[in-house]
């Protein structure tokens, strides 16, 4: 199937390089200290009908909204969840790819872009696209990473204008409105990539990198899990092994240079991790950390709100509403993983993102009344008006906190 994508707007903000990171890090600290108290009220980047907005613009040099773009990939039985996920994150200005793997039915790819088709808005905007041509995914093999790389692929050619790259799975909702995010985004260096890293690799030594698998979904259509060898590998020694979180917020620039490798350390690696358990747990924390053009642009987490299970953390636990204060405390933009209990979603739209069923979160970009009863976003506006609400204070002082002297250094591939 193939889908047609148009991007609108005009050029994003050109990156930084890494020498100015520090220097914005700083700036960015006391910037938001000043402007905290000012700006969480509506916000307009180009709205002459925002007398506060006027007034800020005059007084303080707002920088450009980003733009990301989202992987949000799913299996059998996921259209439902991808849809509802399509929604909570959906903005304008944003562009998106759906992926249900080959476990999934062509019914079901059908339904989700008919879905698509279906939404004024999506229409209007043309800023979601559906993989037609569904990729084989086994969980624990190396086909996960080769399906993102793919994914990646697409949104670098088909969609050129964005600046961050998040990849969301079923299981995955957000934690606060798209407006908040932007807002706080706005403020960052654009080399900045997110993602929990460690060289400590404890048990995933044993378990993940010195055990030699075969992940059938390489050679065959259908899933039939990994094969293990009875040889094991040593620890290589022309690079060091990084491991950490499956949920990552990377820059352009880096995954440009994933795809298009202008030297020969993203193939070595993919090379390597063909043969990993769970590559996607390491291949980009691996090649992040190996290269020292983008070594020191890593921050230590993954903005997402994660709970593990006890002793070992080896798998993520279900999030219900017991977690729901401790998750939103917590300032992270994203939950995993989230089960089968619909009702902790239903929170979350009510209370945090103003959220319908069935319909968009209400933004800057949606002229209609969100208490109507009706979809406030058809009737829309400028995708460059935003309207941060208060919730965005808790991912300001995340970030605030990640951005610290005191913790970035420390926390860059140790």
């Amino acid at each position: 199937m193939k889908a047609n994508y148009y991007y609108f707007a005009k050029r994003a903000q050109k990156r930084c390089s890494f020498p100015l990171i520090l220097i914005s890090i700083f700036a960015l600290v006391l910037f938001l200290k000043l402007i905290s108290s000012l700006f969480f009220t509506t916000f307009s980047n180009n709205s002459d009908t925002n007398p506060l907005g006027d007034a800020l613009r005059k007084s303080y040099p707002f920088p450009e909204l980003p733009r990301f773009a989202y992987l949000i990939s799913g299996s059998k039985g996921d259209s439902g969840k991808l849809k509802r996920l399509l929604q909570a994150v959906y903005h304008p200005r944003n562009s998106y790819l759906l992926h249900l793997d080959l476990e999934a039915s062509d019914d079901e790819r059908l339904e989700l872009a008919k879905f698509v088709k279906s939404e004024a808005v999506i229409r209007e905007f043309r800023s979601v696209m559906v993989v037609g041509k569904a990729n084989l995914v086994t969980l624990k093999g190396p086909t996960t990473i080769s399906s993102l790389l793919h994914g990646v692929a697409i949104l670098l050619k088909q969609a050129p204008n964005w600046d961050w790259f998040i990849n969301l799975s079923a299981s995955d909702y957000p934690l606060m409105p798209q407006d908040d995010i932007l807002h706080i985004f706005s403020f960052l260096p654009r080399d900045l990539n997110f993602l929990e890293h460690t060289s400590d690799l404890g048990w995933k030594e044993f378990q993940r990198a010195r055990p030699i698998i075969i992940d059938s979904g390489l050679y065959h259509v259908k899933k039939s899990g990994v094969f293990w060898a009875k040889e094991k590998r040593s620890i290589p020694a022309s690079f060091k092994l990084f491991t950490g979180s499956t949920g990552v917020v990377l820059t352009r620039s880096f995954l440009e240079f994933c795809i298009w490798g202008w030297d020969n350390l993203p193939r070595t690696l993919l090379l390597y991790y063909t043969n990993f358990l769970s590559s996607h747990e390491g291949y980009f924390h691996t090649l992040l950390c190996n290269h020292k053009d983008y070594q020191n642009t890593t921050v230590n987490h993954d903005l997402h709100y994660v709970r593990w299970d006890e002793p070992r953390k080896e798998n993520p636990t279900n999030l219900t509403i017991e977690h729901f204060d401790d998750m939103v405390q917590s300032g992270a933009v994203f939950g995993h993983r989230f089960g089968h209990d619909s009702r902790i979603l239903d929170k979350i739209d009510k209370e945090i993102l103003r959220r319908s069923a069935g319909l968009f979160v209400p933004g800057g970009w949606c002229l209609g009344n969100p208490g109507s009863g009706k979809d406030p976003c058809i009737i829309y506006g400028n995708p460059d008006v935003i309207k941060p609400s208060e919730r965005a204070k808790r991912l300001e002082a995340l970030v605030m906190k990640l951005l610290d002297s005191e913790n970035f250094r420390s926390k860059q591939c140790k």
